[in-house]
């Protein structure tokens, strides 16, 4: 049980410290910087938006 704890404690903290630097590195690429556009953009309505089907569009037939 000993042994296992031995190898164990050192991976669960090489993980951490993983997870740590990917963080770290997602704040420092501007992975965060917009936060709220992402949720906004979902309720904007596009121009290409209409009744009328695309050409391409399998439903048209």
């Amino acid at each position: 049980m000993t042994a296992g704890l031995l190898f164990l404690i050192p991976v669960a903290l090489g993980l951490g410290l993983l997870g740590l630097f990917a963080f770290q590195w997602a704040l420092r690429s501007g992975q965060f910087s917009d936060l709220d556009g992402a949720a906004m953009r979902i309720l904007i309505e596009d121009e290409g938006d209409g009744d009328t089907p695309l050409e391409g569009d399998a439903r048209n037939g």
